[in-house]
């Protein structure tokens, strides 16, 4: 097949119509894996496609590129890049994105080889032109040039070429307008996230300083997209230590506290809750609540409020701190607050937009969840005081929900008895509610394969907790061990009896 490859390239270069030759090619090239294309279209006989790609016919370029693609990715990268150098730098000029794209996918292969990156470091005019493709105006090439200099930045001598013999480049093509300067953002905190080392250059070029002030700003929107971006970079611990060191979380706090008086602070304080939340599951609820007290209190707000969006995200924000030991604790202490949030949150899951009761049945469950070598008495007692509180019959209150024409909200309500599973209190409520785990084993309810899924988990969670035994007795602890050897999706054989000459 090798050959035939070659020999299809020697007819395409001598070809006046091209086209049919490259389909052929593509055919061929297709049909091998990638790592047997390895010394395919070695020497010249390669540049023929490249030269192809010099046309305005759509069909040619796409053929040249997927060809390309596949042929160049067998490559070694330093060898590639040595013998390809000039059509890659054309590539990065190329009109069309897909040309770009693939070239700056290579790019991203060689900058990530030791032998290689010694080449394209030498290579000023490429290094610069891989900058420019991130103001360009499709989305996906710009990704690809930030994918491929944020590979460049993974070792000293690329942190140099980037931030120090070629910043002057960035901050140019930063300027290029609000949408180009936030990719450029965008690949500051994709290299910080590396090492503190790399924070370090990102620090000392001005970007990290610059984009902190721009939570500042008069525009919201564009302060809204830098809090986000904040926040990605307050995701590793030598980020969170380096906005830390800036005051970044006080002044966080003081923009929660302020947001009140703000007009349109609906529009950028939902990141302020994200920002906070994330640095709750990374330091520790406790910590961030108790340091900065205005989050929590604010979080609580947003989920009493009429705000659709705000109250989406303060749920997000209770589930994610509600599924750990800490975070339980945290909200339980709030006292009547939190018994007002739980009052709420119970109510839009019976009766909300189906949207947010899908959101708000995930955040019940991870509050309600409370792993077997968590489970102390208070604890326990906690978690079915929470259930107890969600109406008279919370069991049928959520079996309710799963019965309704919305797969999302089936098992949504499936987690939520998931949570309970593990626990003493929720398998005795269960064998206590007639008719509640024939439910649970009846395969006909909930026919997709998310439901299905859900249920299994639902059944795995009872069959292995330690009290399943006692509690529910032999005979259905044999039934949850049963359902769980045929699978979640076990369908009961039923035979056809034909009535054919019964007469």
């Amino acid at each position: 097949m090798a050959a035939s490859i070659e020999s299809l390239l020697t007819e395409i270069s001598s070809s006046e119509d091209p086209l049919e030759g490259l389909r052929n090619l593509r055919t061929a090239v297709l049909a091998i894996p990638v790592n047997n294309l390895r010394g395919v279209g070695s020497g010249s006989r390669l540049e023929v496609i490249f030269s192809l790609l010099n046309t305005t016919d759509k069909e040619q370029i796409e053929i040249c590129v997927e060809v390309l693609g596949r042929i160049l990715q067998a490559q070694d990268p330093a060898l590639l890049f040595h013998a390809r150098k000039s059509a890659l730098e054309s590539g990065l000029q190329h009109p069309d994105d897909s040309v770009k794209i693939l070239t700056l996918t290579q790019m991203a292969r060689v900058v990530q080889n030791g032998e290689a990156l010694t080449q394209v470091l030498a290579c000023e005019e490429i290094l610069k032109k891989i900058i420019q493709c991130i103001a360009a105006e499709k989305i996906s090439v710009a990704k690809e040039a930030i994918s491929a200099l944020t590979k460049l930045a993974q070792c000293k001598p690329g942190l140099d070429a980037l931030f120090r013999a070629h910043l002057k480049e960035l901050k140019d093509v930063m300027a290029f307008s609000d949408i180009v300067r936030y990719r450029v953002y965008e690949l500051v905190v994709d290299v910080s996230s590396v090492s503190a080392v790399s924070l370090g250059y990102c620090a000392s070029s001005g970007f990290i300083s610059q984009l902190l002030e721009e939570m500042t700003g008069d525009d919201i929107l564009v302060r809204a997209t830098a809090i986000e971006m904040v926040t990605r970079l307050a995701e590793s611990q030598h980020g969170r230590q380096h906005l830390a060191q800036q005051g970044t979380m006080e002044h966080i706090s003081n923009m929660v506290i302020g947001a009140e008086s703000e007009p349109f602070s609906s529009l950028y304080l939902p990141g302020l809750v994200k920002f906070f939340g994330k640095l709750a599951l990374l330091e520790g609820p406790q910590q961030v609540c108790e340091c900065y007290p205005a989050f929590l209190s604010t979080v609580f707000d947003m989920l009493l409020g009429q705000d659709p969006t705000q109250t989406t995200v303060a749920m997000d924000t209770i589930g994610a701190l509600g599924a750990t030991v800490e975070g339980k604790q945290v909200l339980h202490k709030t006292g009547e607050r939190f018994k007002a949030v739980w009052e709420k949150m119970s109510q839009i899951a019976k009766d909300g937009p189906t949207d947010i009761r899908v959101r708000c049945l995930d955040a019940i469950g991870l509050l309600l969840s409370l792993p077997a070598e968590e489970q102390t008495e208070d604890l326990c007692v906690l978690s079915e005081t929470w259930f107890c509180a969600i109406s008279s019959q919370p069991l049928e209150t959520f079996r309710n929900i799963s019965t309704q024409p919305f797969p999302e909200l089936h098992c949504g309500a499936l987690r939520v008895f998931t949570a309970i599973a593990t626990q003493a209190w929720g398998q005795k409520m269960m064998i206590q509610t007639p008719g509640f785990l024939e439910w649970i084993v009846d395969r006909s309810s909930g026919m997709t394969k998310e439901a299905k899924d859900a249920k299994f988990e639902l059944v795995g969670a009872l069959a292995s907790s330690p009290t399943t035994q006692e509690v529910l007795g032999s005979h259905n602890a044999l039934r949850l061990r049963t359902y769980l050897r045929e699978g979640p999706y076990y369908v009961t054989a039923v035979a056809a009896v034909s009535t054919e000459g019964a007469e």
